[in-house]
């Protein structure tokens, strides 16, 4: 992972909305970080609450490719980070 990927994962562990957003999408589609539905869901989670509208759209669309066990576990994931980023 190159600088330009840590500062945007950092840019999204400090909350930013679209580097949550960005984040979001991109653990749904594997490129710069690893294929992971569960972090996927995770970011747009938290961007969403942000109020990123496309973040709600994303998440509603990832969700049909997830089982409910996974659906948790992001939920599980995006509220544990909220409770300690806000």
């Amino acid at each position: 992972m190159g600088k330009f990927d840590r500062d945007f994962i950092t840019a999204a562990e400090r909350g930013e909305v679209e580097a949550c957003f960005r984040l979001g999408v991109s653990y749904s589609t594997g490129r710069g970080v690893p294929y992971d539905l569960v972090a996927a869901h995770k970011w747009l989670n938290v961007a969403a609450v942000n109020g990123s509208r496309e973040a709600v759209n994303w998440r509603a669309e990832l969700a049909q490719e997830m089982s409910a066990a996974e659906i948790a576990e992001a939920q599980r994931q995006a509220r544990e980070w909220l409770a300690t980023h806000h």
